[in-house]
């Protein structure tokens, strides 16, 4: 029987963790937009979606941790994974974190005074957005249009009738009627506005080598 040498091990080790840390790192760039957008929109559906995040991200640092614990068999071992146990744990703070903003929304709305000066003077801003049936932006997917690179902003969730789609994936193609929760500059807010309302046509660029 061949014993595996613990470096290679380790390797093995580190390679699945940092998987789970990918999806960890995609969590928490959302979780934090989301509980500020539930605030902002009175929302108890997306204050739910966070705590589902939160719980996913409990769920994944466990297993971050049991698979650290399961191949440290030497202290050399434990060192060379503890770096990456420590950016489980910054990411699961940023979910707890996350978690600590929707409790807010157990506060009556006229307690919660200050949260529009937070809002207002971020350098980022969360909007809401209706694409209209005369948007060019409609029936084309996120990625085809490359919204974040032309305007800055990144679509966080997407209201759909009655169904919510959090943190799209880049082939979710939008339709008229959709309400799209973003993050952004207020330039990019402002442009992006006028593309999905219609005003604006989405820029056309010609080909390569055209």
């Amino acid at each position: 029987m061949v014993r595996e040498h613990s470096h290679e091990r380790i390797d093995k080790v580190s390679k699945s963790v940092r998987q789970l840390l990918t999806q960890m790192k995609d969590i928490s760039e959302v979780i934090v937009d989301l509980a500020y957008a539930s605030l902002m929109f009175d929302s108890r559906e997306i204050a739910e979606e966070v705590k589902k995040l939160e719980a996913e991200m409990d769920t994944l640092r466990y297993e971050i941790r049991m698979k650290a614990m399961l191949a440290a068999r030497t202290k050399n071992d434990a060192i060379q994974l503890s770096g990456l146990l420590q950016v489980a744990s910054a990411a699961e703070a940023i979910s707890n974190a996350a978690g600590d903003i929707v409790k807010l929304l157990d506060l009556e709305i006229e307690k919660r005074p200050f949260l529009s000066f937070v809002l207002r003077d971020a350098e980022e801003k969360i909007r809401l957005l209706t694409l209209t049936e005369r948007s060019d932006m409609v029936n084309r997917t996120i990625e085809e249009l490359g919204v974040e690179s032309e305007t800055g902003m990144r679509i966080i969730a997407i209201r759909r009738g009655k169904r919510w789609i959090y943190n799209p994936e880049p082939f979710v193609r939008l339709k008229g009627g959709d309400f799209l929760i973003v993050r952004g500059t207020e330039d990019g807010c402002e442009m992006l506005k006028g593309y999905a309302s219609g005003e604006r046509k989405w820029p056309v660029y010609p080909a390569e080598g055209s």
